[in-house]
């Protein structure tokens, strides 16, 4: 097994549908911080935990899958608030399942204190971890969870 302990690991994070829209799209639900402003966030915490963070926004479900399979050989975890797609897609479940990178789901809201609807998540069977309702700190938690696992 790869000695990752004191290496700089590089942690892809995938945003999806709608999230492009924070800070304008229903704050009271997902907060006032842009995408970039919690993309910001996610690198400084990536220094502190000497891990490269790679980031993407697509509301394309096939564009998110396709970044999914490319991770192999590039980075060492997946960190992925798949937006509506969490509760819809099993294309996203296959292509984490398929290429066996360590994956921690990430919602800003609570799924389980929203619509019915949103309280089935398609990627949390095949992650090693979900962190939900905390917002932005949601990523932070995640970045930081999904870090110590590789590490260990």
């Amino acid at each position: 097994m790869l000695d990752l302990t004191d290496r700089p690991i590089s942690i892809l994070v995938l945003h999806g549908p709608n999230l492009n829209l924070l800070g304008q799209r229903e704050p009271g639900i997902y907060g006032s911080l842009t995408l970039a402003e919690i993309d910001r966030s996610l690198e400084q915490e990536g220094e502190k935990l000497q891990a490269k963070i790679s980031h993407l926004q697509s509301n394309y479900e096939g564009a998110l899958v396709d970044a999914i399979h490319q991770a192999v050989g590039k980075h060492q975890g997946i960190l992925i608030n798949a937006g509506a797609y969490t509760h819809t897609s099993v294309a996203l479940r296959d292509a984490i399942a398929g290429v066996n990178l360590p994956t921690v789901e990430v919602h800003l809201s609570n799924i389980y204190q929203r619509e019915e609807f949103r309280h089935h998540s398609y990627i949390a069977p095949v992650a090693i971890g979900q962190i939900s309702g905390f917002g932005a700190q949601s990523y932070l938690l995640g970045l930081q969870a999904l870090v110590h696992y590789i590490r260990k």
